[in-house]
């Protein structure tokens, strides 16, 4: 899908200032971000595009190749009349305009750490009260030994031979010049010499450690809790990515929940639901009595206010809804059946009056096969 107009993605005009950008961005950041919105894939695309399009839109260079040349100038994804290698924006630039503005280099940047994800099991209690859960995760941390350098302590790295400590090479491809990470040293400008015995000079080893979840109270599964920093660290002591911890709510004997409501099924005799009764019935702050009036049919619902689960994103409470449901007896004894043959006798004539849905029915029964006569 073709890419929206950065300016029309921050809400400005073209000849908008640093200040205006900021602004815009500001507002949709705070609007959109992931933690602020748990689960909801649009607003992250939304918070994505904004992000893109601010750190194009403010940084001189790029925002007058992007004026000119739209995204074709900034996307490698684009193909950028075959400008786009592997050092992305930078490279393009430096090839089309760096006669023009001196051909400046970037220096070397860390790399970040890969995000991780995690599958956390709750109760539907802890779901809904929210808790504090401890989980541990198999990762990649930063090397005590030499903090993430690589070097045997009390050495340091050296510019990398091949690219001068500029992570960047240039490869000339007929009348082009074109720029691109340097395979030595993979874009960090730097070598080690004399490799830390720990880690073997890669500054990383991998780990177990524990990690204390905050769950929010209404979380529901498919939610996502990100948790910054926690991810794997990152190569030549680069900053950590992300953990992701998502949310499965394990199956409630006695509850089911839909968005913020819960619902309960409740069996009860046939004598309650003909003479009516009361119940204790169970919520999950406690329990409550239920009034069944006389003549409940199966099926019928009552409606708890404010007894189901409080929405994570906002401050709706949703209800308690008990599904009534009449059992029929089992195991009867000589002497009941007989009462209840009885009982049936002292209806007999008046069908339409004590079951008028088994009379309604059998009348269109009736009506049914006698159509089908004719």
């Amino acid at each position: 899908m073709a890419k929206r107009d950065y300016y029309e993605v921050l809400g400005v005009a073209r000849n908008a200032t640093e200040s205006d950008l900021k602004k815009a961005y500001r507002r949709l950041a705070m609007k959109h971000h992931p933690d602020r919105n748990l689960g909801d894939s649009n607003a992250e695309g939304h918070f994505t595009e904004a992000k893109e399009a601010y750190e194009v839109l403010t940084d001189a260079r790029k925002r007058a190749a992007y004026d000119q040349f739209g995204h074709a100038a900034v996307d490698a994804s684009a193909g950028g009349g075959g400008f786009a290698g592997a050092g992305g924006f930078g490279d393009i630039f430096d090839t089309v305009f760096g006669d023009i503005f001196g051909g400046a280099r970037r220096g070397a940047q860390a790399q970040h750490g890969a995000d991780l994800a995690y599958d956390l099991e709750l109760s539907l209690e802890e779901a809904v009260a929210g808790t504090t859960a401890k989980i541990e995760v198999q990762t990649v941390v930063a090397c005590r030994t030499c903090h993430g350098s690589g070097a045997r302590p009390g050495t340091t790295s050296v510019p990398c031979s091949t690219c001068g400590g500029h992570g960047q090479v240039r490869m000339q491809q007929g009348f082009f010049s074109i720029q691109q990470t340097c395979p030595r040293c993979r874009g960090t400008g730097k070598m080690v010499r004399d490799p830390c015995g720990t880690c073997s000079g890669q500054g990383r080893v991998r780990d177990r450690k524990t990690l204390s979840v905050k769950v929010p109270a209404g979380v529901d599964t498919g939610d996502r809790i990100r948790l910054a920093g926690e991810g794997e660290a990152g190569p030549s002591a680069g900053a950590a990515g992300d953990l992701y911890v998502t949310i499965h709510v394990k199956k409630h004997p006695i509850f089911t929940r839909e968005d913020c409501d819960l619902y309960c099924e409740v069996p009860i005799g046939f004598v309650t639901a003909a003479l009516g009764g009361e119940l204790d019935v169970p919520a999950l702050d406690g329990r409550f009595v239920l009034k069944i009036p006389p003549e409940t049919q199966t099926g019928r619902l009552f409606r708890m206010k404010g007894k189901g689960v409080k929405s994570v994103r906002g401050h709706r409470v949703g209800d308690l809804l008990c599904r009534v449901s009449v059992e029929t007896p089992i195991h009867l004894g000589r002497e009941q059946k007989d009462l209840l043959r009885e009982f049936e006798r002292s209806l007999a004539g008046a069908e339409g009056r004590h079951s008028p849905k088994t009379s309604s029915w059998l009348d269109g029964v009736k009506r049914f096969f006698d159509d089908m006569k004719l």
